[in-house]
């Protein structure tokens, strides 16, 4: 059997409801559903012209909001945005793609954030969002997706992980309570497994999207919570048994197949707030490839002080965003790997500019061939 090339990119496209309506105004997947449907939003447009000049054949969208009826959600973005040329780039078509419910913006019924009050929008959900599916994600791929085979853990336990970090408050007292505790996903979003074949080759794309590891107190329960959604990843490739998926199947990654780790991790080897013992234990798992360092001139020259800084996925200056395949199976050639950041003066520099024009996130994309 021959062997396949092809692009896997994963981005950050902040194409949730906040983005798209004034301070106060009614938030909900509506907002998003609204915008596909016109077909004339300048910042999805500009997500789908980044997209267009990338190609990728398979892509992870973070912060996509969930939209139940992909009639509603995600093939207006294909058919009224990608399909359609923009900036010049060339229409894309995605005949397959996955998506599922995720934590953000589920009412927990607990006082989660230790504020005295329960359901405090967004604070007290199952994982930070002011309405369910708020930052949500989809999978876009040109080839089949075997749906049968998907494994998802939105719903496993945090406190299910052996050594798991411990959140506690200033008087050493448990941050969450025991009812809370016990309900607590890991998940701030999802983790998912999506199989795919790839001209009769099996692909898994192994998706999540980490809670930033700030946004709280001293207490840290961000920080702690984004490490052990990266560790999860760890402990998924090392197969260990405590692992169980949202149909009761127990154990860790169960196949030899080859995967790539898709996505907006909210955590960097060098810099930023994260644990980084997590992201570098990902890195350099032995079953992953953590050579290819995806970088762009874009990057470096936003910051042109900082070491890091062409590796440098998101606006506010870190690495953020990661596509990480294995070694088993998977042929990468170094160069062939990139984030779309252009410089000054390039094409498309101007979209790149800020989250309005598209997002604070950058497309990070790499070439690979499946032995």
């Amino acid at each position: 059997m021959t062997a396949t090339e092809l692009t896997i990119a994963t981005f950050n496209v902040s194409m949730e409801a906040e983005n798209y309506v004034e301070k106060g105004q009614p938030l909900g997947p509506q907002v998003l559903s609204t915008r596909l449907q016109q077909g004339d939003n300048p910042q999805i447009k500009n997500i789908a012209a980044i997209i267009q000049q990338v190609r990728p054949d398979v892509i992870l969208l973070n912060e996509f909001d969930y939209i139940q009826d992909p009639k509603a959600g995600v093939q207006l973005f294909i058919d009224n945005y990608l399909a359609k040329p923009q900036q010049g780039g060339k229409p894309l078509n995605y005949p397959y793609f996955y998506y599922n419910t995720v934590n953000t913006g589920q009412p927990s019924g607990f006082d989660l954030n230790n504020d005295g009050k329960i359901n405090t929008p967004g604070e007290d959900a199952w994982g930070f969002g002011k309405y369910p599916g708020q930052y949500g994600m989809v999978l876009l791929s040109r080839f089949p997706i075997n749906a049968q085979q998907v494994r998802t853990f939105q719903h496993f336990k945090w406190k299910d992980m052996p050594g798991h970090k411990t959140t506690v408050k200033a008087d050493g007292s448990p941050w969450f309570s025991k009812d809370a505790w016990q309900q607590m996903p890991l998940s701030s979003k999802s983790h998912w497994d999506i199989p795919l074949n790839v001209n009769g080759k099996t692909l898994h794309i192994l998706a999540s999207h980490p809670t930033p590891p700030v946004f709280d107190g001293a207490e840290n329960r961000n920080g702690h919570r984004n490490h052990d959604e990266v560790r999860f990843w760890v402990d998924y490739l090392s197969g260990e048994d405590y692992i169980y998926d949202d149909k009761g199947h127990k154990g860790g990654y169960q196949t030899k197949a080859p995967f790539v780790i898709l996505g907006d991790l909210n955590s960097s080897p060098a810099e930023g707030d994260a644990f980084r013992d997590a992201i570098q234990a990902l890195i350099q798992h032995p079953l992953v490839n953590g050579a290819p360092t995806p970088t762009s001139k874009g990057g470096e020259l936003h910051s042109p002080t900082n070491p890091h800084a062409a590796s440098h996925t998101a606006g506010w200056r870190m690495r953020a965003d990661y596509v990480l395949p294995s070694k088993a199976g998977i042929s990468v050639k170094l160069k062939q790997s990139g984030v779309f950041w252009p410089a000054p003066g390039e094409p498309l520099h101007e979209v790149v500019n800020s989250r309005g024009a598209s997002s604070d996130h950058r497309l990070v994309w790499l070439k690979l061939s499946l032995d």
